[in-house]
């Protein structure tokens, strides 16, 4: 019997993907080599979430099924509570939901408001009120809802549980008081998480809350046992990207105590700056993006990743879990990737 590496989850189809059935199989290869959970990152291309992860639920049986993440304000109240509790009917209780807030500029080139955290707030309270079959009369920062409730049937199975990602402390402490867990940015560093452990702990105590109940999913990009060159292309040209993010690349400089001089400095690189306004990942190539890497400080990138032999890799993310992170999130790299660092994590 395949020994089962619970601590251990992955994305299905991380980036883009033209086919969605290459998702299902590599939850099924997840599934295969005792991974602990897979999820999806969900955008509206060919990636819609209850699409893919109901397929999923029907070709495994064990892993649970995460979403990480959707924005809450793209669907109403009423559709995300139907599709959160159809996909935990399907899977006999494995599905994970996920929110995220996403970025400014997507909001106002769709004419919908910008999610803020007191709409993050409401939005599980009121998915979590749907699910008990209560009639819900709302108006708030989550919009005016008079009078919704789940009309007919509900399942026999506990709601799937919430999770919200998060960067900046405030998001975190948040997740803490109101949502079942947190999925943390990738390029954190695992004395970040322990920050961010200690938010989500402080925010559940906050609230009356058992801080134990509130999982901290930790993402990592991973690249074991990889060529230099492949490891550059699934690590380097992610942090490139994410890096330059304007807000996202910040708060991530600030939750890993970095000078932000550093930042800007590389933001001003003239290779960066040939972009114009562009971010710089819609634009460059992944080659170009590694090279742009050595603006950085050297400790960036090796600080807040792992990578090396499956041994060296297993032994990293194990850092991140002593730091209280209660699971890892393999961004990066597949599950057909993922055996040899199963393998040496169950070790």
């Amino acid at each position: 019997m395949t020994a089962i590496a619970t601590q251990l989850g992955c994305y299905i189809m991380p980036g883009g993907g033209s086919d969605p059935r290459e998702g299902v199989r590599q939850a099924q290869i997840a599934e295969e080599i005792g991974l602990g959970a897979i999820w999806l990152g969900e955008r509206f291309d060919t990636k819609d979430f209850p699409s893919i992860l109901g397929a999923v639920s029907q070709v495994t049986s064990r892993i649970p099924l995460g979403l990480a993440v959707t924005p809450m304000n793209v669907r109403h109240p009423m559709v995300l509570a139907s599709t959160g509790q159809t996909l935990q009917a399907l899977s006999g209780g494995r599905f994970r939901m996920g929110f995220g807030k996403s970025a400014d500029w997507r909001w106002q080139g769709y004419g919908i408001p910008e999610p803020k955290i007191a709409s993050m707030r409401d939005v599980a309270t009121l998915l979590r009120r749907l699910w008990k079959g209560e009639a819900v009369s709302y108006d708030g920062p989550a919009g005016t809802f008079p009078n919704i409730k789940i009309p007919y049937i509900l399942p026999d199975l506990a709601p799937p549980p919430l999770y919200l990602a998060a960067v900046g402390p405030k998001t975190i402490k948040m997740a803490g008081s109101h949502y079942d867990g947190v999925i943390l940015h990738p390029f954190l560093s695992a004395r970040a998480v322990a920050e961010a452990r200690r938010l989500v702990d402080e925010g559940a105590v906050e609230a009356g809350r058992d801080p134990k109940s509130v999982k901290v999913i930790a993402a990592v990009v991973c690249a074991p046992d990889l060529s230099e060159e492949a490891t550059k292309l699934a690590i380097h040209s992610r942090g490139a990207g994410y890096f330059h993010v304007n807000g996202l690349g910040d708060m991530l400089v600030a939750a890993n105590g970095w000078d932000p001089a550093d930042l800007e400095r590389y933001r001003n690189d003239p290779r960066a700056l040939a972009t114009g306004s562009n971010q710089i990942d819609k634009v460059m190539s992944r080659q170009e993006l590694i090279a742009l890497t050595d603006a950085m400080p050297a400790d960036w990138i090796p600080s807040t990743s792992a990578s090396g032999t499956s041994a060296e890799v297993a032994a990293t993310l194990r850092t991140y879990i002593a730091a209280g992170a209660d699971e890892i999130l393999i961004h990066g790299s597949i599950s057909s990737e993922l055996s040899g660092l199963v393998d040496a994590w169950n070790a």
